[in-house]
């Protein structure tokens, strides 16, 4: 009777240690897919790693401070494997805070099928990201070009009077990279209901 008491025991302790088990698994995955989403807003909050908001924000209307001028670098990357080009013909300016100002990019795709494809933003140093206000941006979305289309599109931002007074240099890194029609949908939620095949 012992011997089977202590059978029943160890398959209670087996049971306890599985279920246990399979509750930390749920939980990492759980916590893998969480991930993200927290780090992104983590990101926007603390401007960690020059992530910037991904929608448009109102203009601030506080007086230019004149007595301080900031040069803006534009800088455009591609992405291996997508045959689109990202210019713009200013690569820098010269920007007071609390002025606001315009800046035009070109895409185009040079491949002979349409694509979408989306610029990511990144800002250095990453604490100018707090202060950089993007009213319009083509970022915000993402774009499709036939093969061969061009598109002009705008960015108009502003830096906020309050941007620390150390930072002299803002650069504005804009990347491309492929969005597949089916992660799109399932995980961005960028196309509309005309563009679903």
């Amino acid at each position: 009777m012992a011997a089977n008491d202590e059978q029943q025991a160890r398959q209670a302790g087996v049971r306890r240690t599985v279920a246990r088990t399979l509750v930390v698994l749920a939980g990492m995955f759980v916590f893998a897919f969480a991930l993200v989403p927290l780090y992104d807003v983590f990101c926007q909050v603390t401007g960690l790693n020059g992530k910037t908001s991904g929608r448009a924000q109102a203009l601030e209307h506080a007086d230019v401070d004149a007595s301080r001028t900031i040069t803006v670098q534009f800088i455009t990357r591609g992405s291996p494997g997508l045959p689109w080009e990202l210019e713009t013909d200013t690569r820098q300016l010269r920007v007071h805070p609390g002025e606001s100002r315009e800046v035009f990019f070109r895409f185009r795709n040079r491949g002979e099928q349409a694509s979408r494809a989306r610029a990511v933003p990144s800002v250095s140093p990453s604490e100018a990201s707090l202060h950089l206000r993007k009213i319009t941006c083509f970022c915000f979305q993402e774009q499709r070009l036939a093969g061969g289309e061009r598109l002009e599109a705008p960015l108009v931002f502003q830096l906020t009077r309050d941007l620390p007074d150390d930072i002299k240099t803002v650069t504005l890194v804009y990347t491309l990279y492929p969005v597949e029609q089916a992660l799109a949908r399932r995980y961005l939620g960028f196309i509309s209901e005309g563009d679903q095949a």
